[in-house]
């Protein structure tokens, strides 16, 4: 049985996640839609540098605030990179089936007329295997890469 403690603990680390989620969604999802919507870059090419911005803010504050750690940062960056990687890559494949698979690369503001933007579909993915890679990267890195070592070891 889990502890009221760790319980407690959990659900505070979840929150504090949560929020720094938020913002590196905000830096992803924002350089996206600069890059992509207005400077006319390639998906896969916004997609790259807004997930770069949003991972380098989120090792930076999930390191020092959302898991409190004081174990070797080189290593905790390799595995955080690591994991940004495999997550990315997960995210890339929800990407290509919704785009491709599901066409919905060729939604637009006629198909959505709530949501008139160029692109529309691209965003729309782009939002959504957002969610996916957050999921998947809180569970790596609360399980490898931030992991409390144990103190008898």
């Amino acid at each position: 049985m889990i502890s009221k403690t760790e319980t407690k603990k959990t659900l505070i680390q979840l929150m504090k996640y949560g929020v720094i989620g938020v913002m590196n969604t905000l830096i992803t999802a924002i350089s996206f839609y600069l890059l992509n919507t207005w400077a006319g870059v390639p998906y896969g090419a916004a997609n790259i540098i807004g997930y770069v911005l949003g991972v380098i803010n989120s090792f930076i504050w999930n390191r020092q605030w959302v898991f409190k750690t004081g174990s070797n940062i080189k290593r905790e960056a390799l595995l955080f990179g690591c994991g940004f990687f495999i997550c990315w890559i997960l995210q890339g494949a929800v990407s290509l089936f919704l785009l491709e698979g599901l066409e919905w690369k060729n939604l637009s503001d006629d198909t959505i007329p709530f949501l008139p933007m160029k692109n529309a579909g691209q965003n729309i993915v782009m939002v959504i295997s957002m969610v996916v890679y957050t999921i998947a990267n809180y569970i790596y890195n609360r399980t490898i890469t931030f992991k409390e070592q144990d103190a008898n070891k």
